[in-house]
């Protein structure tokens, strides 16, 4: 299995970036996809998840009307759409696959099958 994460970069604060999650080697359908972050020094957090049944989006409260993620089954592909950019967004972005579908679950990274290699995100202020 691998995901592939792309789309980071050096932005200002109150831009947008489009990070996107390629998936090979597994039921993409079958599986939640999610982001998380890790900013340095720092846990890795939950930033927002799609679920795979149901089609549920469920976001981190920091992110909540800013952040967008969405999925195409027929490329394989999650994307997350993030606006207003604020320099405490920096971080290293990962995404991440399990077959979890409730918010209980979804949100803890333990729960996780599979994760890409990470993206970086830098806010400049």
């Amino acid at each position: 299995v691998q995901l592939q994460a792309s789309g980071g970069g050096l932005v200002q604060a109150g831009g947008s970036l489009r990070l996107s999650c390629a998936a090979s080697g597994l039921t993409f359908s079958r599986y939640t996809m999610s982001w998380f972050r890790q900013a340095p020094g720092k846990e890795r957090e939950f930033v927002a998840s799609f679920t795979w049944s149901g089609g549920s989006a469920y976001y981190a409260d920091s992110v909540k009307g800013r952040f967008t993620i969405s999925r195409d089954n027929a490329k394989n592909t999650v994307y997350l759409q993030m606006n207003s950019l604020k320099p405490e967004d920096t971080a290293v972005y990962y995404c991440a696959a399990t077959m979890q579908i409730s918010h209980y679950y979804v949100t803890r990274r333990y729960e996780y099958d599979y994760w890409g290699q990470g993206t970086l995100v830098t806010v400049s202020s």
